[in-house]
């Protein structure tokens, strides 16, 4: 029983808080005779599922507040506090949301009135269901420009070649045709994107963005920066060229426009380059000054509305032959069911589309609420997402996710909740019932000019490369991977290359761990790896091997490996030295009478043994009646049998691990059993409840494996070693 257990702390002037403890060392086979028992569990499986469906009132209204967030905000809304900022956030939203949306419909491949469809009905619809206050959800370049690729892949312009007046040699490309076939295949993808979506959260799988590692998602977005920029060169420069799709699309991209160059369109290319400069110097302006602007200075509309003008104007659709973005028709359109026999080609591109749309929402959404001081769920954020995309879908709208620069103007303009985003997307519906005309001379390079600004905070990411290699290789080669495979395979195949590549990494780290020798710093109970701090030292006949990892079948024959390196002890060379030994006994004993010396070798140490000759008294003695051949055996165990190694203990440290397999519990096991063999005892310190659970799920302490050999803490092992060397 424990004698006496006493913790104290004590702060002294000028003094640390010092901590004594004294209670008996334990083992586990004490541990749970003694000092732990389990809790019975009085509730019956039937209760406990009966409790989980029981309802009342409060639940009821706990499960509402969670599936409809805004009944837990807007009856309590704080009109007076909030309403004003809220109004000035979803203006100053709806401003920037507008242009975007109709730059990035070009990326999505459809007619920009769909961006602006996309910035209406999802962002409506995530005031009810989503659970952050600041993000700005509607259209966004990564997302557009994913959409775009399968839009593009599933309804190529060569399907849409008509000969003109019978004539195979001259052709023209239907483009409404060509258009309506790929408003389909978006339909479709945004509808699965939203099941998808929606299944996950109700399956409680928001955990899923943590396979996206940061340097995975930042190197996949300048990857798909880059794609977008190449995208948007042949509107900028006012070319015709074809539009690619799939792996290395981004080099065939750039050779066709550069193929094109000759044909630039000037009046195009230097509207763009001053709707570009105006764009950039507008950024630079907001986010020097952003302290002192009630607003940011909205740039982007500003440039719709001049651009707009000057091309309405100067009419440049008509003399000069500049793109415009054409027939906005007014008014919304009724809702469609989309066409579902497309769904099996689209299903692989869902997955990636959803599970990057819901990746940036969520990182946002957490930004935001830690910076603000308040939670977001991640499973009702899919949810959320889940019915924005499904529904809209409906309306012929894109998938949508969060836009970090829209988010930074709603919540840098003081919006509080999502009433802001609510009257963002009423000044999208205004100008889509009422004034969407206005915008059709609209020339799309200052589209382009809008788009390409607004990827200069994804350009930044470069930035990563140094500081990564500064503080994780592992994680700047992530970094790299995933901008170069998304770059050359495309946006779908990088992102699964990517995060391939990110568990091959985990992987490595778990198979490839870094293990130690411990030693322990002199009057703390505390232990270090002696090869990398001075004040660690080992303790005489024991070894403490410490392995950053769990053991499981990928990495237990290289956990055992490790072991036998770096405690320096062989078991097979120490078996196969002391059968050497035993041969060169039988040797002396044919020789009696001259002395013999026996050599063994291990490692580099040699071990020598000397064989007197026996003397008559031992002769007599030896045919005597008081022959003792217990004694004899005994003596020459002593002789021949020394210890070839002076490490009676090894005590594996296990402090790091969280889970073992059956494979790993063999070869632990196994290595046991070869270290007893001569006679080098093994023990297990730092082995956590769970684990512990598992080794006896695994039938781990049978035969001569008890719980006695385990202990709570490395101290406790090595007390307990050094007790057992000295009796």
């Amino acid at each position: 029983m424990e004698q006496e257990e006493e913790a104290s702390a004590r702060e002294d002037a000028g003094s640390q808080l010092i901590l004594r403890i004294e209670r008996p060392v334990y083992d586990e086979a004490s541990i749970r005779s003694q000092l732990l028992h389990q809790k019975e569990n009085s509730t019956t499986f039937c209760q406990r599922l009966a409790g989980k469906f029981r309802c009342s009132s409060e639940k009821a209204k706990a499960v509402a507040q969670s599936f409809l967030p805004i009944l837990s905000w807007l009856p309590s809304y704080p009109v007076k506090q909030f309403l004003f900022s809220d109004v000035i956030s979803g203006l100053s939203t709806g401003v920037v949301q507008l242009p975007q949306g109709l730059a990035y419909a070009l990326l999505a491949a459809v007619p920009p009135v769909y961006g602006l469809y996309s910035s209406f009905y999802p962002v409506l619809l995530y005031t009810f269901f989503g659970t952050s206050r600041h993000v700005s959800i509607g259209t966004f370049a990564v997302i557009s420009l994913m959409i775009g690729g399968v839009a593009v892949r599933e309804a190529p312009e060569s399907q849409f070649l008509y000969p003109v007046n019978g004539s195979n040699s001259s052709v023209v490309l239907n483009k409404d045709a060509c258009d309506a076939r790929r408003v389909q295949v978006v339909a479709v993808l945004t509808t699965l994107v939203g099941i998808i979506q929606m299944i996950f959260g109700l399956l409680r799988f928001g955990f899923v963005s943590v396979y996206l590692t940061e340097p995975l998602v930042r190197g996949f977005t300048t990857a798909a920066a880059m794609h977008v920029v190449i995208s948007q060169l042949k509107y900028f420069l006012g070319v015709k060229t074809k539009r690619f799709s799939g792996p290395l699309s981004a080099i065939y991209s750039v050779i066709a426009v550069f193929s094109q160059i000759t044909k630039t369109n000037i009046p195009s290319l230097l509207l763009g380059l001053v709707c570009l400069v105006f764009l950039y110097g507008i950024k630079v302006l907001n986010e020097r000054f952003k302290k002192r602007l009630l607003v940011p200075i909205p740039g982007e509309i500003i440039v719709v509305i001049v651009s707009t003008g000057v091309s309405f104007g100067l009419s440049l659709a008509e003399t000069h032959e500049v793109d415009v973005v054409g027939k906005i028709p007014t008014g919304l359109r009724p809702p469609t069911v989309p066409e579902f026999s497309l769904i099996p080609k689209l299903i692989p591109d869902a997955f990636a589309v959803a599970i990057v749309g819901f990746s940036m929402t969520i990182s946002l959404a957490k930004i935001f609420a830690l910076k603000h001081g308040y939670s977001v769920d991640g499973n009702q954020e899919l949810i959320a997402l889940g019915l924005c995309n499904f529904i809209g879908s409906f309306f012929q709208t894109f998938a949508v996710t969060s836009s970090m620069s829209r988010s930074l103007v709603q919540e840098s303009t003081g919006g509080k909740t999502q009433i802001a985003g609510l009257l963002s997307s009423l000044v999208v519906l205004l100008v889509v019932v009422a004034i969407g005309f206005v915008f059709q001379p609209l020339p799309q390079t200052a589209l382009a000019a809008i788009i390409m600004v607004n990827l200069i905070g994804m350009f930044k990411q470069f930035r990563d490369i140094p500081n990564l290699w500064r503080t994780s290789k592992i994680e700047l080669a992530i970094w790299l991977v995933s901008f170069t495979a998304s770059v050359l395979l495309g946006l779908d195949y990088g992102l699964l290359a990517a995060i391939a590549f990110a568990i091959i990494t985990v992987i490595y780290r778990t198979q490839s761990p870094r293990s130690s020798i411990l030693g322990h710093v002199s009057n703390t109970g505390l232990y270090y790896d002696v090869n990398e701090y001075e004040e660690a030292s080992e303790y005489e006949g024991i070894k403490i091997f410490h392995s950053n990892s769990s053991i499981y079948f990928a990495n237990s024959d290289l956990y055992v490996s490790k072991l036998k390196e770096k405690t320096g002890l062989n078991p097979e060379q120490l078996q196969e030295a002391r059968k050497a030994l035993k041969k060169q006994k039988k040797k002396a004993e044919k020789d009696q009478n001259s002395p013999l010396k026996v050599c063994a070798k291990y490692k580099d140490k040699t071990v020598t043994h000397e064989v007197v000759p026996q003397t008559e008294e031992a002769r007599e003695q030896r045919n005597g009646e008081l022959e003792d051949k217990r004694s004899e055996s005994t003596s020459e165990e002593a002789v021949f049998l020394e210890p070839l190694s002076p490490v009676r203990s090894i005590i594996l440290d296990w402090t790091t691990a969280s889970f073992i397999d059956s494979v790993g519990a063999k070869a632990i096991k196994q290595v046991i059993k070869e270290y007893a063999a001569v006679d080098v005892r093994v023990v297990i310190a730092g082995c956590n409840r769970n684990l512990l659970a598992e080794l006896d799920s695994l039938q781990f302490f049978t035969g001569d494996m008890n719980t006695s050999m385990v202990f709570p803490t490395v101290h406790d092992a090595v007390l307990h070693c050094q007790n057992s060397s000295s009796r």
